[in-house]
Parts: structure tokens; C-alpha cells; sequence
């Protein structure tokens, strides 16, 4: 099935027709670069172009008149100009943009409105499609292992699902959202993260502490917001595709066009597909999960009087994944001689954005999600359904030095699986206001308040308060300070699905409270010239969060569960980050990001470190031109400290703690060829497993259902000489990916 949709979505694209234009020009730097990839916007006539590899746009059929184009690129500085076409005018326009290096690109994640990055009181970090391609995944969990302190993290050995980690927060505190909208929620946080195309994706931005004030309930480790590319500006048509040594097989493809005068359309596919079972470790069990999966993306923007915004975006995700017993087919799912682990996933994903046809700056959000589960592990199957809508109103209003944003939000979410612990259907509603002022104090220091009154119909109400203040020294630097509370509402599925790919229960001994969090971070930003030419941003941040009710999963008191109360102490994180970027005359350009954590979790007078919490991690990235050989060079890599691993017991063999472990990738691109790029490279190059010096990953891989384990009359496992370490089957001993060395090779081909 998932083929044939794939198929027919194919040849959608080739009947799609474009044009081109008689207004045609060349974008550059300061210092004569060209500039790929830049938006090149006809503002009068809602047209848009991007630049090629050379920097090169074209209009065509364009009437005579007065006109201005924008144009704009990440890093650098916006520019507009007014240009006059005659009739039957063939004109040339050259742009020569001002570099700023990313300190006055746009957010509108930090505080929910557009806003210079060097402008903004919350601090924020862009990363845009120039960072996806250095190290080419299929998919934004992957791409994102090479942001500082942003960690992705895989949860289960046979299955690969895996959540986000901010400054050392389990994944459950870290939102995702697209377009602003928190649509990545719930039984999506685990298994949708793998279905969010990067074709669709114009940059990334992180926020890295507390946003729970805007966002409310998840947004207490961080936020992490997708925003999908503009159907005026994108390429006309684009295709990625690329494959791995390990016949990891991967197809983007995206094309616009127009319906009518005033709608412009975007459409994304992505199709990835690995059926290759592994085993390399020697456990009789795959690897890496096998998967077929198809995510179609589908984007209207909407051309509106005195340039009001106006949206809609739908995305259907359908994957096929398993992992387990090498011998294991379709035959053996839901059955108890084979051990497997089967995941069926439909979801479909809409939001839109309307700005009110008024004068004021009112704006009306919405998104809705269905996401069905069909999953089965081993002899345990987990059905389930998750519905959530959501929708915002927002006033962004100026008066005098005040910059306000008055908003409400009401959410709704619906959930319901076969197992024990949802005894019914879930129905959860969520009424929200907020309010946040800007107040510029002088011209260069600026103070932010918010707050946010949250009522939801199973915990009562919630109030979330923030504030934020910003310096700026001088036009290259800033100082902030944000302090504010966080709060996160209980889904246990999303916590703990271990419960079901282990044999460990799940109990729940009080009814569970919502998490509180208390955050303060301290943050600096510069950007230094050197005096041979080079240009170097430092940025470095320090924070403090401190947790009441936190509920964390207790795999210590017994080996055969997995614990849920809230905390009868508290759990405080705090660390300094680091990022360094440098940019060379001659081509040359490097990034360094490190970030040092110290966890601690008291409970009744004993100290513990959380699971699954590096202390430190690093991150880095070189990247050279050789223009002469139309060559590009892109050296990427991390770096984890010890973290604590999950054992079953006090015999249990596996070390405690994991040891210090990189990832480091290199890839070259050939760029001679019109419109066409060539790429390849070797991934995890000092071929890096988990399983080295371990003897095993996966315990009693030998006995998935437990059919040889004994028992004592209190219900521990009793060593026995078949069982010599009192193991139960369990596949949680995992804090990295179970591939090694590997090939990849891929073609990009952009048409403007």
C-alpha cells in the first residue's frame, strides 16, 4: 500500500508547471561569493524565486511597472529595492548582501512574534538547511545529534524509538512543535519524531530552558520548532536521495506551483525504506529496526490583501517498522515462538494560520492530529488512539515602548489503548491565557514579563509566570537573563513504553500531581572581527532548574517493575553550554559547542544521578570550499560523557555506567554540474557500537518470554544455572545507535 501511494504521489509531481522570469540578477557577498539558496521576493506581485548554487534568479513574464524585491538569506542581512521594467525589458539586478552571521536572522519561537536573534530577550538558536546537509539523515530525530546539548536519544534496543534530550531533561520535558503548533505530542513524541521529512523543513529553532509560559504543558526542558519552508520562495522543484552502505534507502522530493492568481502550493514527499536485518553483535537480534515509511506534505499559502498572512498545511505519515528475532516474519506477530516487535503507524497532521482582516495584528492558529497505534510486542499488543486539536488567538499590540501579545489557546486531547492501566477513554481539555510585555527601558535594555493561566479539567489550574531582561552593550553583543517556571502534565506512555518491550510492570502508587519546574539562565552572545579577516560568534549560556513533584521512573527498588510516584524531595539540573563559530577568508568554516551537566535527584536524604544523563557532550562541525574543484568538504562529529544505565540486578554484569563514546561522519559534494549535486561519505567513521567491551545488550536474548526464568515466592528472580545473573528479557540497556561503519551516497538536484 505504502508503495502504491508513493507511486501515485510521483507522478502528481510531473504534471506540475512552472515558469520563469525576465527579471534575472545575481546575489553575493561583500566579498564577490555568490549566495545559493537566498529568497528572492517580487513583494507587489506575490512571486518567489531562490537563488541557485551560483546565486543566479530569473523572473519571467513579469508586466512593466514599479516593483520591489527582497531578498534574504540566514546570516545576512535583508535588502529591498525598487526596480522599473519597460515593456519587453530583459533587466539585470545584482544584490551584494551584508553578512551579520546569524545574530540578525528572524525567530518567532523565543517569544511568538518575528524578532531579530540579537533582538530578542529569550534566547534562541537557528539552524537552517545548510546545517541538515553537512551530515544527511532521513529524518529530523537523527539530524538533530549534532546540536549542542540536544541529544537524541534511543529508548529500546529491538524497537529504536527515541525522544530528545535538552541540557540533560528526558524527552518528555522537550516540545516539539511545527509552525509553532504543538502537533508532536503524546504517542507522536515516540514514534512520530522519525516521520518529519527534512524536505519540508526551512530551519530549525531551539530554545534550550522553560517556554511553558507561551506553550504550556512539555515546554519545561526546552522547545524545539520546525518551520516548514514558504510555498513562494522554495525551489520550483527538488529531489535528495541518497542511500547507505547499509541499504538504508532514502527519496525527497518537493515542488511548487500555483492554483489560480493567488494561492501558491508546496508539496513534499519523503520515502524511506530499510529491509536489511542485521545482526553484528551476535544476539540473534536485528540491529537496527527494519522500516517502510511515506510522509506527504502538503502546504497552501495564500496571496491576501495588504500582505496578510494566511496558511494551510496537511502531512499523512504511514510507517511499517519491526525489529527482533532475526528468524521473525509477519507469521510469528502477536505470538509467543518468535520475538518480535511490530509497529503499525497512521497519522495525519493539520494546522493552519489566519491573520484577521483588521487593523490590529490579530492572528488565529489552529492544528488537529490523528495518530493510530497498532503495535504488538512480542505476545503484548498495544492498540491505540490519539486525537488532539488545538487552537490560539493572538493580538500582538505596540503602545509607546510597550510591545504586548495577548493570547488565549484552547486544547483538546483524546486517548485511548487496550491496556489495563486506561480503564476508559482519555478526554483531556485545556483552557489558556497568556499575556507577555516587552518594555524597551532605553535603547539598548529591555525588560519582558509574562505569564500564563492554564485550566485543565483533571488537575485545576496552573499558573506559569516568567521574566526576561536584555543588554546590549553594542551592536555585536547581548546579555540576557530569563527566569521562569515550567509545567508538564502526566502521559505514561509517553514516559515509560519499556513496560512493553521488557517484562517489566509499570506501578503507579498515588495519584501522579503535574511537575512543577523553577528555571533561571544566564546567556551572552558576541561577535568578534579579527584583524586577518576572520569573523568569530561566541555564545555561552548557564542555567539552574529545580523540580517539585517531578515524577521519574524507579528501575532500583525492583528489578521486575518500574516505579511511578511524585518525588518525595526535589531533582535540580543545572550546567554551562558553550558554542563557538568561526569563519575564515579562505573558505574555511568551523562550529564547537560543549555543554557540562551536574544532575542530581534527592530523595529521602540519598543522592542519586537520573538515568540516562551524560555529564558532558560536545559537538562539532569543519567545513572547506575548493572552488576550483567545485568540491565541498563537511567533517561533523559528537562526543558523551558517562552516563547511568538501567540494570536488573545486583548480579548483572553490564557496567553501571556507560563509557565516553563519539559518533564522527565526513561527507564530500561535488558541485560542477548545473542544478545537480553529488555527495557521499562514510558515517560513524571510528566505527562505534554499544556493544564493545559489553557482553551483552539485550538481556536474556536467549529467552524473550521468559520461559526458563525462576522464580522465588516473593516474585524476585532466583539465579539458577541457566540464568546465572537473575535476569528477566529486557532491551532498555541503550544510550546509543547499534550501527557501525557505513557508506552513504546521494544526489541533490534543485530547479529554480
Amino acid at each position: 500500500m505504502i508503495k502504491k501511494i508513493f507511486l501515485l504521489t510521483l507522478l502528481s509531481v510531473s504534471c506540475l508547471s512552472f515558469s520563469q522570469s525576465k527579471l534575472y540578477g545575481k546575489i553575493t557577498t561583500e566579498s564577490g561569493e555568490p549566495i545559493a539558496f537566498a529568497s528572492i521576493l517580487l513583494v507587489d506581485l506575490k512571486k518567489g524565486r531562490s537563488s541557485d548554487k551560483n546565486g543566479v534568479f530569473e523572473f519571467n513574464n513579469i508586466t512593466e511597472g514599479t516593483y520591489s524585491i527582497r531578498v534574504s538569506f540566514i546570516g545576512f542581512a535583508t535588502k529591498t529595492k525598487k526596480i522599473t521594467l519597460k515593456e519587453n525589458e530583459n533587466k539585470r539586478i545584482t544584490f551584494i548582501l551584508k553578512e551579520n552571521n546569524t545574530l540578525n536572522e528572524v525567530t518567532v519561537t523565543g517569544t511568538l512574534k518575528p524578532v531579530s536573534r540579537l533582538e530578542t530577550p529569550v534566547p534562541v538558536e537557528v539552524y537552517t538547511t545548510a546545517f541538515l546537509k553537512k551530515n544527511p539523515t532521513p529524518n529530523v530525530f537523527e539530524a538533530l545529534q549534532n546540536v549542542n546539548g540536544v541529544r537524541p536519544q534511543l529508548n529500546c534496543n529491538i524497537c529504536n524509538t527515541g525522544d530528545i534530550h535538552i541540557n540533560g531533561l528526558e524527552g518528555p520535558y522537550t516540545m516539539v512543535t511545527i509552525d509553532g503548533m504543538p502537533i508532536v505530542s503524546g504517542l507522536s513524541t515516540v514514534y512520530g519524531l522519525s516521520g518529519i521529512p527534512n524536505s519540508l523543513i526551512d530551519r530549525i529553532e531551539v530554545v534550550k530552558g522553560p517556554a511553558s509560559s507561551l506553550y504550556g504543558s512539555e515546554a519545561v526542558g526546552g522547545l524545539i520548532n520546525i518551520i516548514t519552508k514558504n510555498a513562494i520562495t522554495a525551489p520550483i522543484v527538488s529531489a535528495d536521495i541518497f542511500s547507505t552502505g547499509w541499504l538504508e534507502n532514502n527519496v525527497d522530493i518537493g515542488a511548487k506551483y500555483k492554483l489560480g492568481k493567488n494561492i501558491n502550493s508546496l508539496l513534499g514527499i519523503n520515502y524511506f525504506n530499510y529491509n536489511n536485518p542485521v545482526d553484528n553483535n551476535s544476539d540473534n537480534f536485528t540491529d537496527v529496526t527494519l522500516q517502510e515509511r511515506i510522509s506527504v506534505f502538503k502546504k497552501f499559502d495564500f496571496n491576501r490583501k495588504e500582505n496578510r498572512r494566511m496558511s494551510l498545511a496537511g502531512r499523512y505519515f504511514c510507517e511499517d517498522r519491526w525489529g527482533g528475532e532475526m528468524q521473525w516474519n509477519k507469521s510469528y506477530r502477536g505470538g509467543n515462538e518468535v520475538y518480535g516487535e511490530s509497529i503499525y503507524t497512521n497519522r495525519f497532521e493539520l494546522l493552519g494560520n489566519y491573520q484577521l482582516p483588521v487593523k490590529e495584528n490579530m492572528n488565529l492558529a489552529f492544528s488537529y492530529t490523528y495518530h493510530n497505534q497498532n503495535s504488538v510486542y512480542g505476545d503484548t499488543f498495544y492498540l491505540a488512539n490519539q486525537k488532539i486539536a488545538f487552537g490560539q488567538y493572538t493580538w500582538d499590540k505596540k503602545i509607546q515602548n510597550h510591545d504586548v501579545l495577548l493570547g488565549s489557546a484552547f486544547r483538546y486531547q483524546y486517548y485511548n489503548d487496550n491496556t489495563t492501566a486506561t480503564k476508559k477513554a482519555e478526554k483531556t481539555k485545556i483552557y489558556s491565557v497568556f499575556l507577555q510585555d516587552e518594555i524597551k527601558l532605553t535603547e539598548n535594555k529591555s525588560l519582558l514579563l509574562g505569564s500564563r493561566y492554564d485550566y485543565n479539567n483533571n488537575h485545576g489550574s496552573i499558573f506559569t509566570p516568567r521574566i526576561a531582561y536584555k543588554w546590549k552593550p553594542n551592536q555585536n553583543s547581548v546579555f540576557r537573563i530569563n527566569a521562569g517556571t515550567g509545567f508538564r502534565v502526566v502521559n505514561l506512555f509517553t514516559e515509560e513504553h519499556a513496560a512493553l518491550t521488557g517484562s517489566r510492570d509499570i506501578l503507579i502508587t498515588e495519584d501522579l500531581k503535574p511537575e512543577k519546574s523553577y528555571n533561571i539562565n544566564l546567556n551572552y552572545l558576541t561577535k568578534i572581527h579579527f584583524e586577518n579577516g576572520s569573523v568569530g560568534i561566541f555564545d555561552i549560556s548557564s542555567w539552574y532548574t529545580y523540580f517539585n513533584n517531578q515524577i521519574i521512573p524507579d528501575y532500583d527498588t525492583n528489578p521486575n517493575q518500574i516505579i511511578y510516584s511524585n518525588l518525595d524531595g526535589y531533582a535540580q539540573t543545572l550546567g554551562i553550554t558553550a558554542n563557538a563559530d568561526f569563519i575564515f577568508p579562505f573558505g574555511l568554516k568551523s562550529s564547537v559547542g560543549i555543554t557540562y551537566l551536574e544532575p542530581k535527584i534527592k530523595r529521602e536524604n540519598e543522592n542519586t544521578t537520573p538515568i540516562l544523563t551524560e555529564k558532558f557532550s560536545g559537538t562539532w562541525s569543519l567545513s572547506y570550499e575548493i572552488p576550483r574543484w567545485f568540491l565541498s568538504i563537511d567533517y561533523t562529529g559528537n562526543i558523551y560523557g558517562p552516563m547511568r544505565l538501567p540494570l536488573l540486578s545486583d548480579l548483572d554484569p553490564r557496567p553501571e555506567y556507560s563509557p565516553i563514546w563519539s559518533i564522527q561522519n565526513i561527507q564530500f559534494t561535488y558541485k560542477r554540474i548545473n542544478n545537480l549535486e553529488l555527495y557521499g561519505g562514510v558515517k560513524n567513521l571510528l566505527d562505534w557500537t554499544p556493544n564493545k567491551n559489553v557482553p551483552f545488550l539485550i538481556a536474556r536474548a536467549n529467552d524473550p518470554f521468559d520461559e526458563n526464568v525462576t522464580y522465588d515466592p516473593s516474585g524476585d528472580v532466583v539465579a539458577t544455572p541457566d540464568n546465572p545473573y537473575a535476569l528477566t528479557f529486557d532491551p532498555g540497556y541503550v544510550y546509543g545507535p547499534n550501527q557501525g561503519i557505513r557508506m552513504f551516497l546521494g544526489l541533490r538536484y534543485t530547479l529554480y
